[in-house]
């Protein structure tokens, strides 16, 4: 125990002012028309038939090993671009994103290769994790039972593209759930499965906190947070509204969206 408390102030993600600015080719405008004149005069200086989308806006904040963060937030908010970010799949237009160690991001499009076997693609997907082939061979077994695919036959077997999509969300995260992550992201990944599959991963992110890892979790599900986060950050039109322990945040949330 007091070796994850001396953990506990230990930042694994730091973000500093981060802006992330999507760009859009292709803006809707006539060549000829009005509207389309108007907006080149406009963007005068900017790249031409470009529109920019702002999509997360002066974030910052701190996150620590053995934490489990929720992100909250209506369609559009700019959860999934903020994970994405620290994953450093997207550049920040202005400000920073510090990690300490690798982190991993799981969503639920997340590719798996759809004309290969489970199998292999539980090989595959724990060498791309950096898992060693003798550990993958110990954890086969575990990471299949875990995923529940071969409950009503030999699922496992059989290519990726014979799975339904929550099968394969669930395939998706029972790979990486095999591994401890200093830093793990699952997006929507829980939303998937039915509530005894839900339960299992629950689990296993309250174990992969105490391995002193962090873990982000985006859902629209605020019972899977309550259940799973210690802390949530709140977004609305890419801005940080609110940062803090679970209940406060969603207390403040739930009065917002009236549910």
């Amino acid at each position: 125990m007091a070796e994850h408390r001396t953990d506990a102030h230990i930042p694994t993600v730091i973000a500093d002012e981060l802006h992330i600015v999507y760009r859009v080719n292709g803006a809707k405008t006539g060549k000829g028309s009005a509207t389309a004149a108007l907006s080149r005069i406009m963007k005068r200086g900017e790249e031409r038939g470009v529109r920019k989308v702002h999509a997360v806006r002066g974030v910052s904040f701190v996150a620590y090993r053995g934490e489990a963060i929720g992100l909250i937030g209506s369609n559009g908010s700019g959860k999934s671009t903020l994970l994405r970010a620290i994953a450093g799949l997207l550049p920040p237009e202005k400000g920073k994103v510090y990690t300490d160690g690798q982190p991993s991001l799981l969503g639920v499009n997340a590719a798996l290769m759809n004309d290969l076997t489970g199998e292999r693609n539980v090989i595959l997907g724990g060498l791309a994790m950096g898992m060693t082939r003798e550990q993958i061979k110990e954890r086969y077994q575990e990471i299949v039972d875990f995923s529940g695919i071969n409950e009503k036959g030999d699922f496992i077997t059989l290519p990726m593209r014979t799975y339904s999509s929550g099968m394969a969300a669930r395939l998706r995260f029972s790979i990486a759930a095999a591994k401890d992550h200093d830093v793990l992201m699952i997006d929507e990944a829980l939303a998937t499965g039915d509530r005894k599959f839900q339960k299992r991963s629950e689990e296993r992110i309250r174990e992969l906190r105490k391995e002193a890892g962090t873990v982000f979790l985006v859902s629209h599900n605020n019972k899977s947070i309550r259940d799973t986060c210690n802390r949530v950050l709140w977004l609305e039109r890419g801005e940080l509204r609110m940062d803090g322990p679970t209940d406060e945040v969603l207390k403040e949330y739930e009065k917002f969206t009236g549910k």
